[in-house]
């Protein structure tokens, strides 16, 4: 399995942001933990070379990212774009989902997730 870098000096900000976690990360979290998510283990506040993702499935090098609406602002779209793009090249495939979706559209938000994980075998 391939090994993720990451800055150690995020272990501090990620368990911050864990123990202080948005309502839609909660509410996402229910159903990612404890290999809910068609048994694929999910991380929450994770970091990955010198960021730090919402969600993260390491076995899927799969990151999920819930955006409020701070992230229409430019400069921190900007910042998204560049955190996509690093992720992107150590082979990190990023989803984003809105805040909005999460809170009153779970349904299809587990259901876009359900189809871009592959079938795991017994």
């Amino acid at each position: 399995m391939q090994i993720i870098p990451y800055n150690p000096k995020l272990k501090v900000k990620a368990r911050q942001l864990r123990n202080n976690s948005t309502k839609t990360e909660i509410k996402l979290w229910m159903y990612l933990k404890g290999r809910q998510m068609m048994g694929y283990d999910f991380n929450r506040q994770k970091p990955i070379d010198n960021y730090i993702v919402d969600f993260f499935c390491k076995e899927l090098l799969l990151a999920i990212e819930i955006d409020g609406y701070t992230h229409t602002f430019e400069k921190v779209a900007d910042r998204d774009e560049m955190k996509e793009q690093r992720l992107n090249k150590l082979g990190v495939r990023i989803i984003r989902f809105k805040d909005d979706d999460v809170m009153n559209k779970i349904e299809g938000v587990l259901f876009e997730i359900l189809l871009i994980l592959p079938l795991q075998t017994l």
